[in-house]
């Protein structure tokens, strides 16, 4: 058994399927076979996750509305998610690259590592069909969805950015205010977060927790780490 499927407890029947949900498209490209990548695979493992987590908070929250459901599915299958569900099984150190996606950072690029999960769920999908994907979805999100239970409303962005780059290095992200402006009643702060040496964002708030809850939220978005 490959050191990946020791990782998700699932041997795969046909390992060229695994082969092709590992493959970047810049080394299909590379080597000359274009046809051979994981795009196509990523394709179906996204609608596997959707269809799979979608039923699943389906029955978890009988009487939440559309809205707050899909606002609870993108917590778990939007690209930064699933990104953060892969480095937890160290899926980048499997994904097979070109040469010059491999220098340039791509092993650890969120797309990257987003477009290989869901490649790797469509590669199950289609190796044992929808009862294994679906098992190994539910146990691989287990945590996650288990938290919407008891929190079922958005994380707060400090929490999220925080778990996302310690998935990436241990250091935490460091917040500190530089700057206030305004009355005494009516105070603007503006807080800085930075890791690792290297600002990510600023925001400003009414609070410094505030400031601070936008500054990496703009983090989240911009995620000046991947340049």
């Amino acid at each position: 058994m490959q050191p990946l499927e020791s990782r998700i407890h699932y041997k795969f029947r046909n390992s060229l399927l695994l082969a092709e949900a590992l493959t970047h498209p810049s080394l299909a490209y590379e080597s000359h076979k274009p046809h051979f990548d994981n795009q196509r695979m990523e394709f179906l493992g996204d609608a596997v996750l959707q269809l799979i987590v979608t039923e699943e908070l389906f029955k978890m929250f009988p009487d939440f509305t559309e809205g707050r459901l899909t606002k609870l599915r993108s917590r778990v299958v939007s690209r930064r998610a699933l990104a953060r569900f892969a480095m937890a099984i160290h899926l980048g150190d499997y994904v097979l690259l070109g040469k010059g996606e491999e220098a340039t950072g791509g092993r650890r690029r969120l797309s990257t590592l987003a477009d290989a999960f869901e490649s790797l769920i469509g590669a199950v999908y289609l190796d044992s069909g929808p009862g294994p994907a679906r098992e190994l979805v539910l146990r691989l999100f287990e945590s996650e969805i288990g938290n919407m239970v008891t929190s079922p409303e958005e994380r707060n962005p400090k929490g999220e950015l925080q778990e996302f780059l310690q998935a990436i290095h241990p250091q935490a992200p460091i917040y500190r205010v530089i700057g206030e402006s305004g009355p005494d009643h009516r105070r603007v702060f503006q807080s800085e977060v930075s890791w690792q040496n290297r600002v990510l964002a600023t925001g400003k708030g009414k609070s410094k927790k505030e400031a601070e809850a936008r500054a990496a939220a703009e983090a989240l978005r911009a995620r000046v780490w991947e340049t």
